[in-house]
């Protein structure tokens, strides 16, 4: 048994992560049950036969993008005057009262409310859930800064936290089915709301790394909400490495957002594979994605973070470009597995030069603008995808060199130009980037600490 904690603990870098990987993987896959399963439900019982029954379904993701678009910025100041620890498990009370009391609610029979009233039950726990989310995010992730040192304990710490992520985008959808519709959607709430139950006391095992605990300082007296939220901004914006990273993550979203949207049409259109087909697509992506994050610390050893992003945008923007001139699903279903390991490894090796630029007191605010922007990138370029391919470029068809390109292919093919030129920006701009300096809680007393909207050490 000691041998087993003995090995538990090296595979998870200390007893503290340990802890916290655990109950955090446990309320992951209660968030994908649960948010697979309200789709399903609303799709197939809710709004069953109504002509608006997609839009209906796209609620439950529009209320997770406003939480994060409009709450993030804010909740990473209050994150950051807050005790990190304290803070999550205060989110996971309120999100288990959250799913808790619209798992009560959905025991009422669909009947006896009007389907406007359901929709609007429905669309406020996923707004107040992802709210609540965006407090323990920068929350958990101060925490990890907190609990592992090092870029390399740090990378690989990313790296369990991406693939469990993929495991469970795995798992997650072919387990909420069978609850939905075998034991009722009742018990595939209820598996959620328990999911917090979990992950609150592995957090609360945790010890508490508080910046006044560190030094042995005084907590230090806050400004107003949106003054600290300004001064993060102009930290944001004074930091190099946190600028060249967003800008690098805004591409890549362009490069990345039209594979997620345009890809059943290029299954079904270039590898002339029938629908059915298109489900092995996101386990091939998966399973890339675990091995991928899985060698990241590794990887990150040998080469370091910088090398390990810049390398990995490179091989991906060259991967989706190679995957555009597919036209046998067997070869592409081979190289979207092969792309989701620089993928993944770019998202993970990412984590350590964010933590790495961002002093503790700022971690909150540097998550609260580094999420949402992406996300919001992410959207438009769903949005310009989308566009594209119904209206400018709808019959588009042209050969070059006995070469043809169809519209999904040629967005696909642009893309994959972006996210190369991005990562030989990568290159050049991150060999010259620093991190930041050390905050008031790293450093030892009686040691001045740099002013940390320079941006340099």
């Amino acid at each position: 048994m000691s041998s087993l904690r003995r090995l538990t603990n090296s595979a998870l870098i200390s007893p503290e992560y340990a802890r916290l990987w655990s109950g955090q993987a446990v309320s992951s896959l209660g968030d994908m049950v649960f948010t697979t399963t309200l789709m399903l439900w609303v799709g197939t019982v809710l709004v069953r036969e109504q002509p608006w029954a997609p839009a209906a379904v796209s609620g439950v993701l529009v209320s997770i993008g406003v939480a994060v678009l409009v709450v993030g910025p804010l909740a990473g100041v209050l994150v950051d005057r807050w005790d990190a620890r304290r803070t999550a498990l205060g989110t996971e009370v309120v999100r288990g009262i959250l799913a808790g009391l619209l798992t009560v609610v959905v025991f009422v029979p669909v009947s006896d409310l009007p389907i406007a009233v359901w929709l609007v039950l429905i669309y406020l726990s996923v707004f107040g859930l992802n709210v609540a989310s965006q407090f323990f995010q920068p929350a958990r992730f101060t925490l990890i800064r907190d609990i592992v040192s090092g870029e390399v304990d740090r990378a690989r710490a990313a790296g369990i936290a991406q693939a469990t992520a993929q495991t469970v985008t795995i798992i997650g959808p072919p387990l909420a089915a069978p609850l939905l519709f075998t034991v009722g959607v009742q018990w595939a709430l209820m598996f959620n709301a328990l999911s917090y139950v979990v992950s609150f006391v592995a957090i609360r095992s945790v010890p508490s790394r508080s910046p006044e605990a560190i030094s042995g300082r005084p907590r230090r007296e806050h400004a107003g909400m949106f003054t600290e939220f300004a001064a993060g901004l102009r930290f944001f914006r004074g930091n190099k490495t946190l600028v060249i990273l967003l800008s690098i993550a805004v591409i890549g979203q362009y490069g990345i957002a039209p594979l997620d949207t345009l890809n059943v049409f290029f299954v079904t259109d270039n590898l002339n594979a029938s629908t059915h087909l298109y489900g092995y697509m996101g386990m091939a992506l998966g399973i890339g994605g675990v091995i991928g994050a899985l060698c990241t610390g590794r990887m990150v050893g040998w080469f370091g973070a910088r090398n390990v992003t810049w390398v990995g945008i490179v091989l991906l923007g060259v991967g989706l470009a190679v995957y555009s001139r597919q036209t046998d699903f067997t070869a592409g279903l081979v190289l979207l597995f092969l792309l989701a390991i620089p993928m993944t490894m770019v998202n993970t090796a990412v984590a350590p030069l964010l933590l790495g630029a961002a002093p503790r007191e700022y971690v909150g605010r540097t998550t609260a603008v580094f999420t949402p922007v992406t996300r919001l990138a992410g959207m438009l370029a769903t949005l310009v995808a989308g566009w594209l391919l119904s209206s400018v470029l709808r019959d588009f068809s042209v050969s070059v060199a006995g070469l043809r390109l169809g519209p999904v292919d040629l967005i696909f093919l642009v893309s994959g130009g972006l996210i190369v030129a991005s990562g030989l920006y990568a290159r050049i701009a991150l060999r010259r980037a620093v991190v930041a300096p050390l905050s008031d809680a790293e450093n030892p007393p009686g040691r001045p600490v740099p002013d940390p909207a320079d941006g340099t050490s």
